[in-house]
């Protein structure tokens, strides 16, 4: 690839996202995450082609067969409870979330992981307080099951333990980054020895 066009990519990318100029992880540990990252990905990607499947059978089945298919309903909403479990720390990571930028563009590169230091820490501590909530939460679907798939209800709460587990692991990866980023990076990217 081209270096110019590399930086360009780059420099468009912080014009849209100006936190997406914190260094994230390299080497060893950077492509363990990456591909952690591209698993979780997947996994929420085929929740939504799962989602559209089984919208699609429900169309199907009332438009063309003399019965309704009763569990597809039920069935999309668990995959997309799941779905958005599953992708929510790499949505956090990807700087994805909803979020009001009114001055992030005008921060300086320490300023900028000093602001994403702040909010993993944020997000860290308050999933660090509700997991053991959402834990107990599933444990209240031990003995439920779903009205037409028959499912214990314990896998589909499960799902707030998944979210809120990825969140502190991923809000606790953001953390560390902005950390290494506030100590190692110089004040301007163009400042940067090679």
């Amino acid at each position: 690839m081209d270096p110019n066009h590399k930086v360009a990519e780059q420099e468009a990318l912080e014009q849209l996202d100006p936190l997406a100029s914190v260094p994230t992880f390299k080497g060893a540990l950077g492509r363990l995450i990456g591909w952690v990252d591209t698993l979780f990905t997947v996994l929420a990607v085929l929740a939504l082609v799962a989602i559209a499947g089984t919208v699609l059978l429900q169309i199907a089945a009332r438009l063309f067969l003399p019965f309704s298919v009763s569990w597809t309903e039920e069935l999309s909403r668990y995959l997309f409870i799941y779905m958005v479990a599953l992708s929510v720390g790499v949505v956090l990571r990807q700087h994805r979330n909803v979020s009001v930028e009114l001055f992030h563009h005008t921060l300086g590169l320490r300023a900028r992981a000093v602001f994403q230091v702040l909010i993993c820490l944020l997000v860290v501590g308050f999933a660090w307080m509700v997991l053991p909530h959402a834990w107990q939460y599933a444990m209240n679907g031990a003995w439920q099951t779903s009205p037409t798939l028959k499912v214990p209800m314990l896998y589909i709460f499960f799902s707030t333990v998944v979210m809120f587990a990825l969140l502190l692991v991923y809000g606790a990866i953001g953390f560390l980054e902005g950390l290494v980023a506030i100590f190692r990076s110089p004040e301007r990217p163009d400042a940067e020895t090679p």
